[in-house]
C-alpha cells in the first residue's frame, strides 16, 4: 500500500515538474557550447577543410589564412575600410622606402625605366615595442637559459600538446625575426609553394637554396636544426634592431603586396629551434602545428576533425579601429568604433561542418554569427527586388539577419594537365590534337547554366582568369572569349554544341571516339571529396562532356590527397579556384606562367602550361605600371589563353554572406584577409536571442505524463481494492 502511494506521489512530482519547466525554462537544451561560456565575448563559426599547414613559409590555402592571417603580422596589411584596396602599415613604422639601382650600382630617380632599373632595395623599419604571444619556445629560468630547447625523455612523456609545457615567455619583435623567415623560404625540407617565385627576384635566394641543401646533408642525422642566422643571403640585410632591406632584381611593382602576406611574417630563430627536436616532431608539436605569432590572436585548441580557437594575444601591441571609411560606411554603421582598441572579441571558435544543412540549421537558431548561402537554403534566405537586388527574406528580416554582399576578387575553374598525353600531348601533332580537345570541352560545358542551377545566379562566366575589379579585365564585345562565344545582339552567346563536335573530331575523336583505337574516350575528373548534396554538380558535369560522348569518370579524394596529385601531375583535369592574394592582374596571370609549374618547380602552375611567348610577356609585363601599354600585352597573353584554353575558365563568383544583428564592423572582402580583429560581438543580445529562438517546448511532454498517470488510475483503484479485501479476508474470525 505505501509503495503504491510513493509511485503515485512520484508520478505526479514528475507532471508537476514538466509543466513548470514549460512554462518558465531558460536553458536552452540544444545547445551545442559549455554552460560556462554564455553570454562571453565569443565569435562563433564554421570551417569545412581542415587545415594542412599553419607555418607561413608554407600555408596559402584559403582555408588556412582564415587562422594564420590572425596569428602573424607582415610588415604590411590593407585598410580595412578603403576601396580600392589601400596597403597601410601593420608593424612597420611607414610605408617601405623603395630604391632603385643601375647595374653599376648608381642610384637611380623614382620614375626611372623598368628597363633601367638592375634591382631595387626596400627599407623597412618595424615598430619597437612589439612583443611575440606567450610560448614556451621563449621561456627562460632566471639565470637566463633556455627552458625547453632540449628537453629530455623524462619531460617529453608528460608532454602531449604545446599546453602541457608549463613555463612560457616572450620577447621583442627585431628585424632579425623578418629576414629569418625570408631565409626560411629557401629552406630544403619546407618546400615553400611561393619559393619558385621569390628566387626570381630576392637576390640570392636561388642559389642560397642550394648552400641550404648541402649544409643540411652534411648534418648528422640526429640533428634536425639547421641555424640560419649563420647563412647569409645577399638579398636581405639586417640594418639595426628594427630596421632591415630587401634587395630584388629590376623593378617589381607588386612586390609591396607580398608584404602584407604571411609569407614575410616574422618567425623567431627560437621557435624554429624549439619545434626540430625529433621528440615534439614525433607528437606533431610542430610549427605547422602551432603557431606562433605577434598578431590579434594566437591558437590555443587545434583539432581539425572537430574545432580550433583561437584566443586574445595578451601581449598583442596597440592597434585602433580605422577613423576613415568610404562613402557610405558611416551610414551603414562601420564608423561606429573608429579610433577604438583591437581586437574587440576575446575568443574564436571555429566547429568543423561538412554538410551544409546542419550549418544552416545551426545558424538560424543563432549558433552560428554568420554564415555563407547554399543552394538548398537560398531561396529561404534571398529574394529578388527592384532591378535584380538582392535583400534577406521577410523571415530572415523578421529575425534581425541582414545580407552583405561582395564581388569577389577569385575565379573558379576547370584545368587540363598538360603534361597528360590526351589532354596536354607531348609532340607536336599530339599537342594540336588536344588543344582542340579541350576547345571543344570549354564549348560544351555550359558555365551559364551552372551558375543558374548550382550558384543561384551568384556569378559570372569567366572570359579568361582576370576577375573583375582587377586591372587588365575586359567588359563587353573586346571582354569575350572568341573561341567559346560569339558576339549576338550585344550579348555573349556560347557557340553551339555542333561547332565543339566538329573541334573533336578534328581532334581525332569524332563522335566520341578514338579514330585511331575505335575505343571510346574516357578522361579523369579529379575533385576533393564531395558530400551528397554536391553529387548533383558531379552528376551536371558527366552530362556536359556526354553532349560530345565523352565518358568523365570522377576520382574522388580529400582535400590533402587531391593537392598531392596535382603537386606530381597524377591528375588529368581538376577543379580549382584562385583568390588574388593582391589586387593585381599579375596574380592571376602568374597562374598559368611556365616556371611557376607545380610538376617540377611546386609553383601555382597547377595545369603545368608553358607558352613561350606568353612567358616572355608575362615578364615583360609583371613589371609595369598600369596604363594603356600594360592593357595591350595584357589583351595578347589573355588572347594566347583563349585559343590554347589550358583552363575551361569557369566563372567568378559573387559572394553572398548573411550576419546576425549582434555580429558588426562586417566589410566583406577577399583582400585583406586579418579581419577578425575588426569585428564586434554583442554577446547579450546575442543571449537573448537564443532563449527566445530555442525555449524548449515541453507541454507535450507533460500532456503525455498525464495521460500516463490517467492511463494507470483505474489500475491502481484496482490493486488499491484488492488489497483492502485481502486484507480483511485476513482479519481472523
Amino acid at each position: 500500500m505505501a509503495v503504491m502511494k510513493r509511485i503515485v506521489t512520484t508520478l505526479w512530482v514528475l507532471i508537476l515538474q514538466a509543466v513548470l519547466l514549460s512554462a518558465c525554462s531558460e536553458n536552452n537544451w540544444n545547445n551545442p557550447y559549455p554552460a560556462a561560456d554564455t553570454g562571453k565575448n565569443i565569435f562563433y563559426n564554421v570551417f569545412t577543410e581542415r587545415p594542412k599547414h599553419l607555418d607561413p613559409v608554407q600555408s596559402y590555402s584559403s582555408n588556412e589564412i582564415q587562422f594564420t592571417a590572425q596569428i602573424y603580422q607582415p610588415p604590411l596589411q590593407y585598410h580595412y575600410l578603403k576601396r580600392p584596396f589601400a596597403l597601410i602599415p601593420s608593424t612597420a613604422k611607414e610605408m617601405p622606402v623603395v630604391t632603385y639601382f643601375d647595374h653599376e650600382g648608381n642610384q637611380l630617380p623614382e620614375d626611372a625605366e623598368a628597363d633601367h632599373i638592375a634591382y631595387s632595395i626596400y627599407e623597412i623599419s618595424i615598430k619597437p615595442e612589439i612583443f611575440f604571444q606567450p610560448h614556451p619556445a621563449l621561456a627562460r629560468n632566471e639565470q637566463g637559459d633556455w627552458l625547453y630547447h632540449n628537453v629530455n625523455d623524462q619531460e617529453l612523456a608528460a608532454i602531449f600538446k604545446l599546453s602541457d609545457f608549463s613555463q612560457t615567455g616572450t620577447r621583442e619583435l627585431t628585424a632579425e625575426d623578418y629576414v629569418y623567415q625570408i631565409k626560411r623560404l629557401a629552406h630544403p625540407r619546407l618546400h615553400s609553394p611561393i619559393y619558385g617565385l621569390m628566387a626570381d627576384y630576392i637576390v640570392g635566394l636561388k642559389d642560397y637554396v642550394n648552400v641550404l641543401k648541402q649544409l643540411d646533408q652534411a648534418q648528422p642525422e640526429e640533428k634536425t636544426y639547421l641555424d640560419l642566422r649563420d647563412q647569409e643571403l645577399e638579398g636581405v640585410h639586417v640594418v639595426d634592431t628594427h630596421t632591415y632591406h630587401i634587395k630584388i632584381k629590376g623593378k617589381y611593382p607588386q612586390f609591396m603586396y607580398w608584404l602584407a602576406m604571411p609569407f614575410f611574417a616574422p618567425i623567431p630563430w627560437e621557435a624554429d629551434l624549439f619545434y626540430s627536436q625529433k621528440g615534439l616532431i614525433q607528437k606533431n608539436i610542430t610549427l605547422d602545428w602551432y603557431p606562433i605569432g605577434t598578431g590579434p590572436y594566437m591558437l590555443t585548441e587545434n583539432n581539425p576533425n572537430l574545432r580550433m580557437v583561437l584566443e586574445k594575444n595578451p601581449n598583442f601591441q596597440d592597434e585602433y579601429y580605422p577613423a576613415e571609411g568610404m562613402p557610405g560606411d558611416e551610414e551603414n554603421d562601420l564608423l561606429v568604433d573608429a579610433g577604438k582598441k583591437l581586437p574587440f572579441i576575446d575568443k574564436i571558435v571555429y566547429t568543423r561542418e561538412k554538410e551544409s544543412i546542419p550549418r544552416w540549421n545551426k545558424f538560424l537558431q543563432g549558433y552560428y554569427d554568420a554564415t555563407g548561402i547554399g543552394s538548398d537554403s537560398f531561396d529561404q534566405a534571398v529574394q529578388l527586388v527592384g532591378q535584380g537586388e538582392a535583400t534577406v527574406t521577410e523571415e530572415m528580416a523578421a529575425q534581425g539577419i541582414r545580407l552583405e554582399t561582395a564581388v569577389a576578387v577569385s575565379t573558379y575553374y576547370m584545368g587540363f594537365n598538360m603534361l597528360d598525353p590526351v589532354v596536354g600531348g607531348s609532340t607536336e601533332r599530339e599537342r594540336e590534337s588536344a588543344r582542340k580537345l579541350r576547345q571543344a570541352i570549354s564549348i560544351a560545358v555550359d558555365y551559364e547554366e551552372f551558375i543558374s542551377i548550382f550558384a543561384n545566379g551568384r556569378g559570372l562566366p569567366a572570359q579568361s582568369p582576370i576577375s573583375p575589379g582587377i586591372a587588365g579585365y575586359r567588359e563587353g564585345k573586346e571582354g569575350i572569349n572568341p573561341v567559346v562565344y560569339d558576339w549576338v545582339n550585344d550579348q555573349p552567346q556560347r557557340k553551339s554544341i555542333q561547332v565543339a563536335k566538329a573541334l573533336l573530331a578534328e581532334a581525332g575523336y569524332p563522335d566520341g571516339i578514338d579514330r585511331r583505337t575505335g575505343a571510346p574516350l574516357i578522361l579523369y575528373f579529379d575533385v576533393t571529396a564531395r558530400s551528397s548534396e554536391d553529387r548533383s554538380k558531379l552528376d551536371w558535369m558527366r552530362k556536359q562532356f556526354q553532349k560530345l560522348n565523352i565518358q568523365l569518370i570522377v576520382r574522388s579524394t580529400d582535400y590533402n590527397r587531391f593537392q598531392d596529385k596535382i603537386r606530381k601531375g597524377n591528375a588529368q583535369i581538376f577543379e580549382w579556384g584562385w583568390n588574388a592574394d593582391y589586387p593585381d592582374p599579375e596574380n592571376f596571370l602568374f597562374l598559368l606562367y611556365g616556371p611557376q609549374r607545380k610538376v617540377g618547380n611546386n609553383g601555382e602552375n597547377a595545369a603545368n602550361y608553358d607558352n613561350a611567348e606568353y612567358n616572355q610577356l608575362f615578364e615583360q609585363m609583371k613589371n609595369m605600371e598600369d596604363g594603356p601599354k600594360r592593357q595591350q600585352i595584357i589583351d595578347r597573353m589573355v588572347d594566347i589563353l583563349r585559343y590554347d584554353a589550358p583552363w575551361l575558365w569557369g566563372y567568378h563568383p559573387k559572394d553572398y554572406g548573411l550576419y546576425h544583428s549582434w555580429y558588426q564592423n562586417v566589410k566583406p572582402n577577399r583582400i585583406s584577409n586579418n579581419n577578425l580583429k575588426y569585428f564586434k560581438i554583442d554577446a547579450n543580445l546575442r543571449e537573448q536571442k537564443r532563449r527566445e529562438w530555442n525555449e524548449p517546448v515541453l507541454w507535450p511532454i507533460a500532456l503525455i505524463l498525464i495521460l500516463l498517470a490517467i492511463s494507470f488510475v483505474p489500475a491502481i483503484t484496482a490493486f488499491l481494492r484488492r488489497e483492502r479485501s485481502t486484507g480483511v479476508s485476513q482479519v481472523p474470525s
